[in-house]
């Protein structure tokens, strides 16, 4: 069993992988991205018409299983996708709880990463749409800002 250390470094290596092959795609992702609904995304990217991708990483059986809000970000995307480590057992995620006619399936480690099993495109409602790229990019800003300048500022 890992410990939460060694989770932690396997899950910033997959959002590494990750972030790298929607990057290729044109598709620009920020982590940890609040919705409206008050979850927290670990990945959002943004392509370039506007789609909206959310990607959930999950490094360990015990989080997967455990995981009762996924659902909740459905809402706020138009594909959703798992992403897992190289060596995770993604016979899991077909689960029919785990919706895999509509979630897609992304294996990654801390150089790239690759669809396994693509999404099902549910495209947004205008309105949710616009909020959810404006969140977007105010999270992008922010973090920009907070490069730039040392001082602290609220988070969305």
């Amino acid at each position: 069993m890992l410990d939460t250390v060694q989770e932690r470094l396997i899950a910033a290596d997959v959002v590494r992988g990750t972030t790298r092959m929607l990057a290729r795609e044109d598709c620009l992702a920020v982590g940890e991205v609040s919705l409206g609904n008050g979850r927290r995304a670990d990945l959002m990217g943004l392509c370039p018409r506007g789609f909206v991708t959310i990607v959930e990483i999950k490094v360990s059986r015990a989080d997967l299983l455990g995981d009762a809000k996924w659902t909740d970000y459905l809402d706020y995307c138009d594909r959703f996708f798992w992403a897992i480590p190289a060596g995770f057992d993604a016979a899991l995620l077909d689960r029919p709880e785990l919706l895999p006619e509509r979630a897609g399936l992304i294996v990654a480690d801390r150089y790239d990463a690759a669809i396994i099993r693509p999404a099902l495109s549910v495209p947004l409602a205008a309105s949710r749409r616009k909020a959810e790229t404006l969140r977007f990019a105010r999270r992008a800003a922010r973090r920009l800002i907070g490069d730039i300048d040392d001082s602290e500022l609220p988070s969305l």
